[in-house]
């Protein structure tokens, strides 16, 4: 069922599970991910591994975060759109972050072949910003 395969998109973004993640996607997946997000991520990426590699892998790894989506608007049996927040942490200052964001998915053959990511690019970019001018925190401790 269409509505499994969105419901176990938001599950594998919560447990960070990257296999679980690509069982959900087309394989000719087109990700558009909103212009301004930090660390280069915004803009089209093509193709499951390019948008786990050059997207959300990054963001996982610089931050530590979640969607939480509030509301699913089926607008057709292949398209819906999702509400929510994103919540999390960046790792190297600490900062917390909430983010409200709209996906628009449009399934094909049962698997997410468009998804439109549109989110508060400011309070990403903010959390990765120091408070009162102190350097970031390390994500890893130094080697002696």
């Amino acid at each position: 069922m269409i509505s499994k395969t969105v419901e176990s998109l938001y599950a594998a973004f919560a447990a960070a599970d990257a296999p679980a993640l690509l069982a959900t996607l087309h394989p000719e997946l087109v990700l558009d991910v909103s212009r301004g997000m930090p660390l280069g991520v915004g803009g089209r990426h093509r193709g499951t591994h390019d948008a786990l590699r050059d997207c959300w892998a990054v963001i996982f790894g610089a931050y530590q975060t979640a969607p939480f989506p509030t509301e699913y608007l089926w607008a057709a049996p292949d398209r819906c759109v999702v509400l929510g927040h994103y919540r999390g942490t960046a790792r190297a200052t600490g900062r917390a972050f909430e983010a409200a964001f709209a996906h628009d998915l449009t399934l094909r053959d049962g698997l997410i072949a468009n998804f439109t990511q549109i989110t508060d690019t400011t309070r990403w970019a903010d959390a990765l910003t120091p408070l009162n001018g102190l350097p970031p925190r390390s994500p890893t401790p130094p080697q002696p």
